[in-house]
């Protein structure tokens, strides 16, 4: 699942049109390649992916977006957050909203290198500040029905040359501000859904050796290949993946496996699920009755661990890229599901920062296994971006549990889900311990130990 910073990639100390900018526009006469007159994908028959066009992929990502990632209905609102360098895209986005019905598209645009000024100019107190009448009015949307999109490209390392303490007390107070949003996100009572748009930084970041039109070209193909706009029916691409996720959680549902043990570099770690735990993967239905699939890319199945049931020594095969800072080489240990250890070879500071938010976290709200064959990993590239790089490797999440990964969990309490072992937190970070190198076992209630992957692929077919 995403981390919680990206259902809402609103970062600390970003500015927003004060006008709450609305992109209606449309802004291409002709019909999106690929995309017949009635709306619906055409078939491998009457396109061809090599033959189209930087603007009809672009078209094909916001259709997917919109009509499959977000499963807009006719008289929804939409609250789209974007960059300004993600314009063209959420411009497209908010065309094939308004095609699908949309009522009114909401589009939030920030401006990365505005938030650098208020590291250089502001007073300290600043950073103990959050627009709450904002965060609140995010929160107010989704209760009246809203749905929300997310265009994921920021620059990885946008924060890297700022004071850590800063950072991390900028970051405290959003997550403090967005908890009523994040409430209705994490329980998945709203459809929503996170799509990425390359960006010149993002793309300088990835791609640091090539000119800067060469590594923004080669980071839109990236994206387009990894979210299956790149094959000749996306929309029917999409839907056969889901399926094969779901199947995949399915047999995890079925095993009711107690917990998980991890063996490889570094790694030697005993994780257990939370009571009453569920597998997720692919789509679900949201509470307003909606499907959706959360993530596009997706690779993953994920569940709930028990925020006392962690144990062992976990380290990181991809670095960290947070909230605009880099956290690398990663390596912390639990004892009864809390951190008690953590270390990385660049941004410890920020790391200890993180984990020191709240009490929660320093132990685990979210579990996923991906297998290492995953298109994204197969890749080569290290995205330093979650919504990619989650998917490229099977990982944890610190924090926040997602409500939905329990049996009837957004029908429970607070107090009911921390009593199955649902951990509370102001933040949800991914971060990915899988590789090519892992070994994963399934151990049952009664102690057994089961092949579940071996070398980061499955061990088992379902």
């Amino acid at each position: 699942m995403p981390s919680s910073s990206a259902p809402c990639d609103l970062r600390p100390g970003t500015t927003y049109n004060s006008n709450i900018r609305m992109v209606a526009a449309k802004i291409l006469s002709h019909t999106p390649a690929g995309i017949r007159g009635n709306g619906t994908a055409m078939t491998e028959t009457a396109t061809a992916p090599e033959a189209r066009t930087q603007a009809d992929n672009l078209d094909l990502l916001a259709y997917v977006a919109v009509n499959v990632g977000l499963g807009l209905k006719p008289g929804q609102e939409l609250v789209m957050t974007a960059s300004l360098d993600s314009v063209a895209l959420a411009r497209r986005i908010s065309e094939q909203a308004y095609r699908a019905g949309a009522s009114l598209v909401t589009t939030l645009f920030n401006d990365e290198e505005g938030a650098l000024a208020r590291y250089r100019y502001a007073t300290d107190a600043s950073f103990d500040h959050a627009a709450n009448w904002f965060y609140n009015g995010m929160a107010a949307a989704f209760k009246s029905g809203a749905a929300r999109l997310a265009i994921s490209g920021a620059n990885p390392t946008l924060l890297a040359n700022e004071n850590p303490e800063k950072v991390g007390r900028a970051n405290r107070a959003v997550s403090l501000a967005y908890r009523p949003a994040l409430e209705l996100i994490a329980r998945h009572e709203i459809n929503w859904t996170i799509v990425a748009s390359a960006t010149p930084a993002w793309a300088a970041a990835v791609f640091p050796g090539d000119a800067p039109d060469v590594a923004l070209a080669r980071l839109w193909e990236a994206i387009f290949s990894t979210s299956r706009i790149n094959t000749a029916d996306p929309v029917s691409a999409w839907r056969a993946h889901d399926v094969e996720l779901q199947k995949r959680a399915a047999y995890m549902n079925e095993k009711r496996y107690f917990a998980l043990q991890y063996r490889g570099p570094g790694t030697d770690f005993h994780l257990g699920l939370a009571d009453d735990h569920q597998w997720l993967g692919g789509g679900t239905t949201a509470g307003n009755g909606v499907y959706c699939i959360p993530n596009m890319p997706t690779e993953e199945i994920f569940s709930a661990p028990h925020k006392e049931r962690a144990d062992g020594i976990v380290t990181a095969t991809k670095p960290l890229s947070h909230q605009g800072t880099m956290i690398e080489g990663i390596q912390v240990r639990f004892e009864k599901g809390r951190i008690v250890e953590a270390r990385a070879t660049r941004g410890q500071e920020v790391l200890e920062k993180l984990i020191d938010t709240d009490d929660g976290a320093r132990r685990l709200g979210e579990v996923a296994l991906v297998p290492h064959s995953s298109p994204i990993a197969q890749s080569g590239l290290v995205f330093l971006n979650t919504l990619f790089d989650e998917n490229a490797a099977s990982h944890i999440a610190l924090g926040q549990s997602y409500s939905s990964c329990l049996r009837d969990g957004e029908k429970l309490s607070a107090e009911a889900l921390a009593a199955k072992g649902a951990n509370e937190s102001l933040i949800h970070v991914d971060w990915m311990i899988g590789s090519g190198e892992l070994d994963i076992d399934g151990i049952t209630a009664s102690g057994a130990a089961e092949p579940l992957m071996r070398g980061g692929e499955w061990a088992c077919s379902v």
